[in-house]
């Protein structure tokens, strides 16, 4: 059952599903293992970094397109959700029509995008989708009247999910069962089932000539494969499971700006966890996603200790200073790429082969 529920994908690591199990299980308990608001937004983050990076992986590590258009479907699903809530005010359908407009709207850019630029090889189809998104950004920023600009939008969410709605009078073993509760619960079931179809197409017929495409699309193309048709496709997709994990981040937040989802630091983190996760694995977005988000919003507390602890020390003070976690962030990164060049992923798959082939 569970090898048909991921698709006969397993691990190839008993490190790696020990650290899978572990990381589905602290997520799925959160609430109840780390109380505090803080633990459940970073958790929650986790949970749509998840979806947005294993979505970019089966553009990037599954076919090898490179695209920075991909915050740009974020930012759309988001929007979706924020705008349709405003003009309509809070409730399901609300939710609903913001969703279904986000999705046709992603689906029509991609078609367009993947149609018009596709033919295009490498560095130039990455310039392109640059400059589209940065299109988008700016007109995300300059139409006020329906995005809120700048200062973006804030909007209610249906009264089921809103953190004043109690379904129970007296706390679930310690923990307040609100709307934020059910929140957090709405993305990780969503977060799941998403990253279970995406499991599901890389393993399926399609997956496969995706696969053979990013090895050589020229003898892809030589039996019989249009290339071009195929890898609009799969921006497509991508896209589509971008949009969705918009929408998870706008239901968490209750609002959504141009910094929000569409700012380049996010393609950025995208590009940094694919890396350390692994390309060309839906894993590697699970394991990539929780330590980075991790180190991103604990490192500082981390930092602090120590610069209590080197108080005495000047220069030691300094370099330990929470002010400088971006340093030490890139430093891990360095470390991670130069330890882990195939992603933590790639490497406990490979120790596993090595340890598993016969003497």
């Amino acid at each position: 059952m569970m090898r048909r529920l991921i698709s006969d994908d397993g691990p190839r690591s008993r490190v790696l599903g020990v650290l899978l199990v572990v990381i589905v299980l602290a997520l799925a308990f959160t609430p109840f293992l780390f109380p505090g608001t803080k633990a459940l937004n970073v958790a929650a983050k986790v949970l749509v970094f998840i979806v947005l990076v294993a979505s970019f992986d089966l553009l990037l590590g599954y076919t090898g397109i490179v695209s920075f258009a991909h915050t740009m479907f974020f930012g759309i699903g988001a929007y979706g959700v924020a705008i349709a809530s405003t003009r309509m005010g809070p409730g399901w359908a609300s939710v609903g029509v913001g969703v279904a407009a986000a999705l046709a709207v992603s689906l029509l850019l991609a078609l367009l995008i993947g149609l018009a630029s596709l033919r295009v090889k490498a560095i130039f189809f990455a310039m392109i989708t640059l400059a589209v998104a940065s299109a988008f950004l700016t007109l995300a920023s300059q139409l006020s009247d329906f995005t809120g600009g700048e200062d973006g939008l804030n909007f209610k969410v249906p009264e089921a999910l809103q953190p004043g709605t109690q379904y129970l009078e007296q706390p679930l073993l310690g923990v307040s069962v609100d709307g934020r509760f059910a929140t957090y619960y709405l993305l990780f079931f969503v977060a799941l089932l998403l990253v279970l179809a995406m499991l599901r197409i890389v393993n399926s017929p399609f997956g496969r000539v995706l696969q053979a495409i990013r090895e050589n699309d020229f003898r892809a193309e030589a039996i019989g494969y249009r290339t071009v048709v195929w890898r609009t496709i799969a921006s497509v997709l991508s896209a589509l499971f971008a949009c969705a994990a918009g929408c998870l981040l706008a239901l968490w937040l209750r609002y959504q700006g141009p910094d929000t989802s569409l700012s380049f630091e996010i393609m950025l983190d995208i590009l940094l966890i694919v890396v350390i996760g692994g390309m060309g694995t839906i894993y590697g977005a699970v394991i990539g996603s929780v330590l980075f988000v991790i180190a991103q919003n604990y490192l500082q507390d981390l930092l602090r200790l120590g610069a209590g602890a080197a108080e005495g020390v000047p220069l030691l003070a300094a370099l330990v200073s929470p002010d400088r976690w971006l340093l030490w962030l890139g430093l891990l990164f360095v470390l991670s790429v130069y330890y882990f060049p195939t992603g933590v992923v790639g490497r406990l798959r490979a120790w596993r082969a090595r340890s598993a082939r016969p003497t």
